[in-house]
């Protein structure tokens, strides 16, 4: 009997599948996006719980490892992550509030300076700018204080959601173990083993991620830092403390923190001092993107930059600077998800095909002191 052909060619219909495969997952992530936009309330202490285990997760683990209860360890490194978080919040918000007014008015200088030395004429003018700058200030202060209550509930839903993240980061650390039998019991029938996998891969990724941005953050802090008050720039501890926050929003974070440094010894300082602020924020890059990045998260999921970028721009447009914050660690657990996928793992079969015996299992036919069959007769 003749076969009837196939009204398109093969790779049409591969094609065809492709994109149908492309569509499938687009559609899948943009309901998953609108589910987070949606439940964001729910959503963001899980993410923040998820990103503090994983920063402090390896300090559960040995504490563990020397008998402690897991009670115990959870709470002592949930004690520990308030320590750490508050301490650093503290250290960078005073040292903004310190020098926030200094960093400013060199900014206002350096763009005086700008505006001077490249003839840059018409309708720009920084006084101006900065005028109408401190109106929005001062229209958004009067806003605010006319709705206190709103201001109120703003900070009552920032407090909430730090205490049900601290709680969640707690019951993450302590049941950890059982996240492993939860994902065997959920995951289909034979594929408990891939789901585990891919769960440890993308925590993993995450985990290599947050450590090695914070390690790298503070290295780029203390040497910047240090670099500007040996060239004797005004507010450099509070451009330390923007070059550690800016550290986990990747290049873009950086590039900002940098520039400002700059212009900050340029207003202050002079031109050759600028350019001595640029050689040492370059040469902290250099040092990050050469030697600190390959030996620290040498093990975690590299991404090439323009993914970086674009996941920075998604998560900025889905939930603003909350989003950018979030948009690497998120990409880097995809990554690290989508490679355990690519290393081939299937699942095992529920039972043997009928039609194919396996070989090494007699037929019921066959004695063990039975000759074989011929099989080309």
């Amino acid at each position: 009997m003749q076969t009837q052909k196939p009204l398109l060619p093969l790779g049409a219909r591969r094609l065809a599948a492709w994109c149908g495969v492309v569509l499938l997952v687009a559609g899948v992530a943009a309901v998953v996006v609108w589910l987070c936009v949606a439940l964001k309330t729910a959503v963001t202490p899980v993410m923040l719980a998820l990103l503090g285990t994983a920063l402090l997760g390896p300090v559960h683990r040995w504490m563990t490892a020397h008998g402690v209860n897991r009670s115990l360890a959870a709470g002592l490194t949930c004690a520990l992550l308030v320590a750490v978080v508050g301490g650093a919040g503290y250290i960078v918000v005073s040292a903004l509030i310190d020098t926030g007014d200094q960093i400013v008015r060199s900014l206002k200088d350096a763009g005086h300076w700008v505006v001077d030395h490249f003839g840059v004429t018409g309708n720009t003018n920084v006084d101006d700018l900065a005028a109408n700058a401190k109106q929005l200030v001062e229209k958004f202060g009067a806003s605010a204080a006319g709705g206190l209550l709103s201001g109120l509930s703003l900070v009552g839903s920032l407090i909430a959601t730090s205490v049900l993240a601290l709680l969640l980061t707690f019951f993450f650390l302590r049941d950890s173990d059982r996240g492993v039998k939860l994902a065997h019991s959920i995951a289909p029938r034979g594929t408990g083993d891939l789901v585990e996998a891919m769960g440890r891969r993308a925590f993993e990724a995450v985990e290599g991620f947050m450590r090695g941005t914070t390690f790298i953050a503070l290295i780029d802090a203390a040497c910047i830092t240090v670099g500007l008050l040996i060239l004797k720039v005004p507010g450099a501890v509070g451009l330390g403390a923007l070059v550690l926050v800016g550290a986990y929003i990747p290049y873009l974070g950086a590039f900002i923190s940098g520039t400002v440094a700059v212009l900050v010894a340029l207003a202050d300082r002079g031109l050759v001092i600028a350019l001595w602020a640029l050689g040492v924020v370059l040469a902290v890059q250099v040092l990050e993107g050469h030697i600190l990045q390959p030996l620290i998260q040498s093990r975690t999921v590299q991404m090439h930059p323009a993914t970086i970028l674009i996941a920075l721009t998604a998560g900025a447009s889905v939930a603003g600077l909350l989003g950018m914050l979030l948009a690497v660690p998120v990409c880097a657990a995809a990554f690290g998800i989508l490679g355990e996928l690519r290393k081939g793992h299937l699942p095992p079969p529920d039972s043997p095909d009928p039609a194919t015996p396996d070989p090494a299992t007699p037929t019921p036919d066959a004695s063990p002191g039975a000759p074989p069959s011929p099989s080309g007769a």
